[in-house]
């Protein structure tokens, strides 16, 4: 069986890129894009590696990490955030709430495959 990761996010050309790269890697890549439901799919879909947006409709990426860091079904759960916005306070909030990773865009291939790897042999 392969390599799960959910990727939430809602911009259509950074799904297409993301789902590609990794699928061609050969992880199974399920997408969501609804921040208000976001948590919930986490638990029932449970991935090895969570990508994260910020910037998400309903509900941010980092309420969204909030959570999953408050339960004890997902604190542990490897996350990657992903943001267009890579200011200084952005990162140091992420880390705050125990996100694994953070990534800014535009992001190469090669390091949204490297850091996905690392975060599920970690």
């Amino acid at each position: 069986m392969g390599r799960r990761v959910l990727l939430i996010e809602d911009e259509p050309n950074i799904i297409e890129a993301i789902s590609f790269i990794l699928s061609r890697d050969g992880w199974t890549v399920h997408t969501h894009s609804d921040g208000e439901t976001a948590a919930a799919r986490v638990r029932k879909d449970m991935p090895e590696v969570l990508i994260l947006d910020v910037m998400l409709p309903g509900r941010s990426g980092f309420d969204i990490l909030r959570e999953l860091r408050e339960d004890k079904v997902t604190n542990a759960l490897p996350i990657m955030m992903l943001t267009a916005r890579g200011q200084t306070k952005d990162r140091e909030l992420a880390e705050k709430l125990g996100v694994t990773a953070f990534m800014t865009k535009p992001f190469s291939n090669k390091d949204v495959l490297s850091k996905v790897r690392a975060l599920a042999d970690a």
